[in-house]
C-alpha cells in the first residue's frame, strides 16, 4: 500500500482554447475539473491501476467540500482545516502549451500542521510499502515540514519519495534520508546551483545530491524522457512522441508509475516514462489507466553517453 501527502491540495480547473492571446475574448472549447495536488494525483493515478493507496490531505471550505466530492471513492484520510482549499487554473492550447496559475493556498495554524502530521504518523504505524510527499506548502507551513516527515518515515522504516521544489526541497534533500526524490530537470538545477546542459552534468548532480544521504533520483527532463541514478548506476529513458494536451500531473504520474511494481530500477525507470507520456496525452490532469500506458512503449539504456545534451535526446 502506497500512503500519499499533499499537504497544498486544489481542485484543478482546466479550460482548453485553441490559442491563448493575452488581451482578448477566447471561446473555451471544454472545461473540466479534477482533484489536484501532486500526492493527490499520485494516488489517483496508482488507484486506477489498482495499487492499493490512501491518500492523506487537509480540506477546508467550500473548495475543499468539491474536492472531497471530485475525489470520489479514492481511499483517503482528511484533516479539516479553517482555511479554503484551493482552486487553480490550467488554460491548454491546441498546441499543448499549457499556461497554470496556481493559487497559494490557505494558511495553516501551527496545530493543523500539527494534527497534519499527527495523521501521516497514525498511517505510519500502520506500514505502508511507501509514504510520498509531494507539491508545495500552504501558507504557515514551516518550511522544514518534509524534514519532519522524512523523520518520521525513518522512524517506522518505510521508504520516502519526495516531489517538492523551492525551500521544501533544499532543506529536505540536504537533510538526507530521502528514498526517491523526483526533481524535475530545474528543481536539480536549484538544488545544485549550477546549469545541467548534458545527460553527465544531470548524473553528477544526481550523485551529489545522493551524497547528502538520500539512496535514489529520479529527475524527469519534460518531453527528453527521465534520468534515473542511484548510487552504482545512471539510466535513461524516452517513450515515444505523442501529441500533448495537457502536461498537468504528467510527473506525478511517472512518479506513480515507477512506484507502482517491485522489481529492477530499470523497469521502474520505463514505467515512470510510460505513464508519464500516457499522461500527457489526456486532458486536464486526467490519469492514464493501464490501457493508456500500454500504448507507450519505452527504451531505456543503461550508463547513457554523458556527453549527450539534454534538448537534443
Amino acid at each position: 500500500m502506497i500512503l500519499t501527502l499533499t499537504p497544498n491540495p486544489s481542485v484543478d480547473h482546466t479550460l482548453e482554447v485553441d490559442g491563448l492571446v493575452r488581451g482578448e475574448v477566447l471561446r473555451v472549447q471544454a472545461t473540466r475539473a479534477h482533484p489536484g495536488g501532486k500526492g493527490v494525483n499520485v494516488a489517483r493515478a496508482l488507484s486506477g491501476a489498482n495499487v492499493p493507496t490512501r491518500a492523506v490531505l487537509p480540506v477546508g471550505g467550500g473548495g475543499g467540500a468539491e474536492l472531497t466530492a471530485l475525489l470520489g471513492d479514492l481511499p483517503r484520510t482528511t484533516v479539516p482545516i479553517e482555511g479554503e482549499t484551493r482552486a487553480n487554473v490550467t488554460v491548454a492550447e491546441a498546441d499543448g502549451t499549457t499556461t497554470k496559475l496556481n493559487a497559494p493556498g490557505p494558511v495553516l495554524s501551527p496545530a493543523e500542521t500539527r494534527t497534519l502530521l499527527d495523521t501521516v504518523e497514525d498511517e505510519l504505524t500502520k506500514g505502508p510499502d511507501w509514504l510520498v510527499a509531494c507539491g508545495s506548502l500552504p501558507g504557515g507551513t514551516p518550511t522544514d515540514f518534509y524534514v519532519r516527515v522524512a523523520r518520521l518515515a525513518s522512524h517506522y522504516g518505510v521508504p520516502l519519495a519526495l516531489d517538492a521544489s523551492g525551500p521544501p526541497l533544499v532543506e529536505a534533500a540536504r537533510a538526507g534520508s530521502v528514498t526517491l526524490l523526483k526533481p524535475n530537470h530545474e528543481e536539480l538545477e536549484e538544488l545544485t546551483a549550477r546549469t545541467l546542459s548534458t545527460v553527465g552534468d544531470v548524473v553528477a548532480a544526481a550523485r551529489e545530491v545522493l551524497s547528502w544521504g538520500n539512496e535514489q533520483a529520479l529527475v524527469t527532463l519534460g518531453g527528453h524522457g527521465a534520468i534515473l541514478v542511484d548510487d552504482t548506476c545512471s539510466w535513461w529513458a524516452r517513450g515515444p512522441l505523442v501529441r500533448a494536451r495537457s502536461t498537468v500531473g504528467a510527473g506525478d504520474c511517472a512518479l506513480a508509475g515507477f512506484l507502482s511494481e517491485d522489481g529492477p530500477p530499470d523497469k521502474g525507470l520505463a514505467r515512470a516514462v510510460s505513464w508519464g507520456a500516457a499522461a500527457v496525452s489526456l486532458p486536464g490532469t486526467t490519469v492514464p489507466t493501464p490501457d493508456h500506458v500500454a500504448a507507450h512503449e519505452t527504451t531505456v539504456v543503461a550508463e547513457p553517453d554523458p556527453h549527450q545534451r539534454i534538448d537534443t535526446l
